[in-house]
């Protein structure tokens, strides 16, 4: 079956970059992974065409910008990645797509920086790692803030997506976790870590004030699907405080998309579609920290209605990016803009 997989990662050969996804991996299986993260129209590719995934949509490592309190850094980098990805798109724009990477830590430049990645490059929205550590390292913002108001204006005014990724929380702040470092990480911290982070933007009224704008998450939901309802539940018995418009459940189906990235398991995709419906839910593999030949082999062979399935492997990402059948972004509807496609030779950044 015809793929489009979007939770897809690369790195940057500035160690700064690439090396923060190390202590994802044992170090025997760092350098494979490694060149992985570096490389984008070798092996990917050839994996690619193996497993019938006709696009992939690529962005960057974790926690990545988000991690480089310093704001004039974190601009820098988000510009320079941006730049980036967009001439590795031009090589080959039938197979690949981006999205922006974005320095939080600046809202301004970050309105500013989306804008451009989007109206200038052609990348088709943004991935934002989590929170971002805003002038020092233990100084943390999330994207509920009010400072983001003018930012969450712009993400409607251009009508795209925002993948919103996990990223560990800091040690500091994470006593929970203290003496138990298999919590963190893919395991548990990411899923709780973002899981929440989706409910503090629901009960923020962000939705409320723009209810078009779309978040995607990842991994099935980070959790998400499995308690909306007893959440809702409760806070109809105790608001303690929260004044939004709509149920969070309500929020979790028109405003969110769900991928199916590093949760291969039938009967969570079943519970998801169950509560979200299949018109909210897309293949991904989290390449290369999950394996691409794993999730393409699962969902392949996942028993679903031809119509349901259909959308999750293609349909559904074709509709919200405005990709044709083919994969071709030039047929993207008109109530979706997007900018003019880079035109530029690929270069290393790594400077």
């Amino acid at each position: 079956m015809k793929k489009i997989a979007l939770e897809e990662h690369f790195g940057a050969t500035d160690p700064n970059i690439v090396e923060q996804s190390a202590e994802h991996f044992t170090p025997d299986a760092w350098p494979e992974r490694r060149a992985a993260l570096l490389d984008i129209h070798e092996t990917r590719l050839q994996k690619m065409d193996e497993l019938g995934i006709e696009k992939v949509i690529l962005s960057l490592l974790a926690p990545g910008i988000q991690s480089l309190y310093e704001r004039t850094e974190a601009v820098d980098w988000a510009h320079r990645l941006n730049d980036y990805a967009a001439d590795q798109v031009a090589v080959n724009p039938e197979r690949f797509a981006s999205f922006a990477a974005l320095p939080m830590q600046d809202p301004d430049a970050a309105t500013k920086e989306l804008t451009r990645a989007v109206s200038d490059l052609g990348l088709v929205g943004a991935l934002i790692n989590g929170f971002s550590q805003v002038d020092d390292e233990n100084t943390v913002v999330y994207l509920d803030d009010p400072r983001y108001a003018d930012f969450w204006s712009t993400v409607a005014e251009l009508d795209v997506p925002i993948y919103l990724h996990p990223r560990d929380p800091l040690v500091s702040k994470s006593p929970q976790y203290d003496g138990h470092p298999w919590l963190y990480g893919s395991s548990w911290a990411f899923s709780v870590e973002t899981g929440t982070h989706a409910l503090r933007l629901m009960g923020s009224g962000l939705f409320d004030r723009h209810p078009g704008i779309s978040i995607i998450i990842g991994h099935l939901g980070e959790l998400l699907p499995y308690n909306i309802w007893r959440t809702d539940h409760r806070l109809a018995v105790a608001p303690r405080g929260l004044d939004v418009e709509h149920s969070f459940g309500h929020y979790l189906r028109n405003n969110f998309y769900l991928t199916t990235s590093g949760n291969f398991r039938t009967p969570a995709l079943l519970n998801a579609i169950q509560e979200v419906g299949a018109d909210r839910i897309m293949f991904s593999a989290d390449y290369p920290f999950e394996s691409m030949e794993e999730a393409s082999v699962w969902f392949d062979d996942v028993e679903l209605n031809d119509r349901d399935k259909a959308k999750i492997a293609a349909g559904n990402a074709q509709r919200l990016f405005g990709f044709s059948p083919s994969g071709d972004p030039a047929d993207r509807p008109a109530d979706r803009p997007a900018g003019q496609s880079a035109a530029r030779s690929p270069q290393h950044i790594g400077r």
